[in-house]
């Protein structure tokens, strides 16, 4: 690894989780030429269906307090 490469690592994980998961996630796209559309709509299908679950009682949601409370122990 470069020493520029040890620095923007070393910078990067002074970074808060959320912001570290997001600049993970826009490098690992960084990686595509296109979007894949098959995938995308797979993830909308998911998020559906998982609103469709919390309606219906079947699954329960964590307050977003919470849920970066169990990311920041991490």
């Amino acid at each position: 690894m470069t020493t520029a490469t040890q620095a923007i690592l070393k910078q990067a994980l002074s970074l808060d989780p959320v912001e570290r998961a997001e600049l993970i996630e826009e490098l690992f796209h960084s990686f595509d030429k296109a979007p894949d559309r098959k995938i995308d709509a797979l993830w909308a299908d998911e998020a559906e269906s998982r609103i469709d679950a919390y309606d219906a009682g079947q699954i329960c949601a964590d307050s977003a307090k919470a849920v970066f409370e169990r990311i920041n122990k991490r």
